[in-house]
């Protein structure tokens, strides 16, 4: 026991290690980015003012004056305690914009996550075990179709067909879930649908592939050959020894999940991350655009992290392979 926690232990201290030094290259990467951006980031800053003078003092107030390296000094430094900057668009902290829309782009995530997981699993493991079925054609089709139809596209369709010609769901807005669950719902299922449907596609095919190296392995046919029932082979021992394909798969979808948010956003006009995002980078809000492409990368890696603790403990080796 003492010997499986020291290698858990060592295996997650180098993904630790591994996770911050990808941390430092996207800080600079970030920082390197947006102030590739076209234009003047003193000249966006002042607005209608531009005046010399005015220039001036917007430089030398934020420091663009300085040399770069220790601009971003400055920038990490601060980053480092939670301080992402101000805003120039509204004149607030970046942090609290950030937390004002996160919980929005969560919940819809969560809904969307839900989704993929229960249809995406439960349409590939009905795939793999009725291979060659009608089932099973109609699971790779829809799969198909969730993955080649656009997210904006789908958007449209449904907002017509359920908001518009049967208004069961509402087409735009956000309510908060303290405030009326039921409206919160009802705002948040279309858009979890549309954030979801590509994710649950692609879980489905992963999920079947897995399903149908796991049904064929030596563990399964002797489980069989001990007399287990079906649906104990299937669950027990075939979807268990899947779920670390489906598991890492999730981990690299959550980063296209984070993505289709500022499509989805847009289309049904919520108030969230991905909504904060495109119009940080219309109106040139250059502290903005950097706190929640910052934070956005943060998030993955902290996801990724996760994923590869919960792969370690599903499958135990890839713990003892990780830790040599």
């Amino acid at each position: 026991m003492n010997r499986l926690r020291t290698l858990l232990t060592s295996y997650l201290a180098r993904r630790l290690g591994m996770s911050l030094v990808t941390m430092v290259l996207v800080s600079i990467a970030v920082f390197l980015g947006v102030r590739a951006m076209p234009g003047d980031t003193a000249q966006a800053l002042a607005g209608e003012q531009t005046s010399p003078e005015v220039l001036a003092s917007i430089r030398q107030e934020y420091g663009l004056d300085d040399n770069i390296a220790v601009q971003y000094w400055r920038y990490v430094s601060h980053a480092a305690t939670g301080d992402l900057g101000t805003s120039a668009r509204t004149g607030l902290p970046v942090l609290d914009a950030i937390r004002e829309a996160l919980p929005i782009t969560l919940e819809l995530a969560a809904l969307a996550l839900l989704l993929a997981v229960v249809v995406g699993i439960g349409a590939g493991v009905l795939a793999a075990v009725r291979k060659g079925k009608p089932s099973e054609w109609l699971a790779n089709g829809i799969a198909l179709l969730g993955m080649s139809v656009p997210s904006f596209w789908l958007g449209i369709i449904l907002v017509l067909a359920f908001a518009i010609a049967t208004p069961v769901f509402a087409a735009s807005g956000f309510v908060p879930f303290g405030t009326d669950p039921l409206e919160n719902l009802r705002r948040l299922v279309l858009p979890a649908i549309v954030l979801g449907s590509g994710l649950a596609a692609v879980v489905m095919r992963q999920t079947r592939a897995a399903m149908l190296d796991s049904l064929s392995a030596d563990y399964t046919r002797t489980a069989r050959a001990k007399g287990l029932t079906r649906r104990q082979v299937i669950g027990g021992h075939a979807l268990r020894n899947s779920l670390v394909t489906v598991v890492t798969v999730l981990g690299l979808q959550l980063g296209q999940l984070i993505s289709g948010a500022v499509v989805t956003e847009q289309v049904f006009v919520l108030p969230g991350f991905g909504k904060l995002t495109i119009d940080a980078v219309f109106t040139r809000d250059y502290a903005m655009v950097q706190g929640v492409v910052l934070f956005t990368s943060a998030a993955y890696l902290l996801v990724n992290l996760l994923v590869d603790f919960l792969s370690s403990v599903v499958d135990p080796r890839i713990r003892l392979g990780g830790a040599r």
